[in-house]
């Protein structure tokens, strides 16, 4: 395995780096996308296959509503992907979506420290005014992690996705740079959110 400074390292926290994706990324993404349990939080309902990760992959690159990291462990894990969706660059909004693809991983930190440095990339580099997410809203895990890192309930739609056999409620949430910054700093200082 390379080591951390000899490999591509867009972005650095306490726990991972952001990385731009690359063709060699499309198998393990393409596990992911069909593993139920992976799945079950996600957009994608029919099976993917390797080929179409990459057609995904090469669709992406250079678009400039979207911006999509791998996010890497410091030891170089691959262990999920998080963007930056449908960039408004008139009104300075943008969407936020996540994906810890490796199991092992969920609970221990590395998708709060991969989106607080993505959300201080947005902020900071990108000049983005609000920063959005949607979470189904059985998704107690994804909705936890957004609360710690400053995101607001603005609505619910109900009824909106259908996931386990019936329609379930997702939640919207959103959040301002002037409200993320004091949790910035905390983290900045401690590791810690909330």
């Amino acid at each position: 395995m390379p080591e951390i400074n000899k490999r591509i390292v867009f972005l650095k926290g306490r726990k991972v780096i952001l990385r731009p994706l690359d063709k060699i990324d499309a198998p393990t993404l393409a596990r992911w996308m069909n593993d139920p349990e992976t799945r079950e939080f996600m957009s994608a309902t029919f099976p993917q296959t390797i080929t179409q990760e990459e057609g995904w992959l090469e669709k992406i690159a250079g678009d400039e509503h979207n911006i999509i990291f791998g996010i890497e462990t410091l030891d170089n894990m691959f262990i999920g992907v998080m963007g930056i969706h449908r960039i408004n660059w008139q009104d300075r909004l943008a969407t936020t979506g996540a994906c810890i693809g490796e199991k092992e991983y969920w609970n221990g930190g590395y998708g709060t420290d991969a989106k607080m440095i993505l959300l201080d990339y947005a902020f900071n580099m990108l000049n983005l005014h609000k920063i959005c997410s949607e979470v189904i809203a059985y998704n107690k895990r994804s909705l936890q992690y957004n609360f710690h890192c400053g995101y607001k309930v603005e609505g619910v739609r109900r009824k909106h996705t259908f996931k386990k056999g019936r329609y379930q409620d997702v939640i919207e949430l959103g959040l301002f740079k002037k409200d993320w910054l004091p949790i910035w700093k905390i983290y900045q200082e401690t590791g810690f959110v909330r």
